[in-house]
């Protein structure tokens, strides 16, 4: 096994769990609960997860995949309502992306340039996707104390 197949497989790995994780923890509560605030200052899950699915899907998708997706980054903070089927089904295909997007990389490829808005010039793609997966996970903990606070108010 290469360096880069444990690369990939850690990687892939990293956002399976992530992915099961975060369907463990919006399983008990309703598509309501999913759009509320349990405190005045912060964000809804819903909220949360559209911004997750539109991380991966312009940080990976948009830009080492070249989906063509186009984000809209304050509509993640604004956008209410989905039903929670849809809303986890399109956090899935992003993170189904990122998978497809982990695995076609050789060992070349992870270390070319890689920019985006928001993101410091240069950095290959190795550490751009680590700062996803980084990213999501900071997200997933939050999600953890909003969905325990949700629960304790039924």
């Amino acid at each position: 096994m290469t360096s880069s197949d444990v690369v990939r497989s850690g990687l892939a790995d990293y956002f399976r769990m992530i992915q099961a994780e975060l369907h463990k923890l919006v399983e008990p509560i309703s598509t309501d609960q999913l759009w509320r605030k349990p405190y005045s200052y912060g964000n809804s899950i819903g909220n949360l997860i559209l911004h997750l699915t539109g991380n991966l899907n312009y940080y990976i998708g948009t830009q080492i995949a070249g989906t063509g997706y186009v984000r809209h980054r304050d509509l993640e903070f604004t956008d209410g309502g989905k039903l929670k089927d849809a809303l986890l089904g399109e956090f899935d295909s992003a993170i189904e992306i990122a998978l497809s997007t982990i695995t076609q990389q050789t060992d070349a490829d992870w270390a070319k340039p890689y920019s985006a808005e928001r993101e410091p010039e240069s950095e290959g793609r190795f550490t751009a996707i680590l700062r996803c997966a980084g990213h999501a996970y900071h997200h997933v903990g939050q999600i953890v104390y909003l969905q325990r606070e949700l629960l304790k108010q039924q």
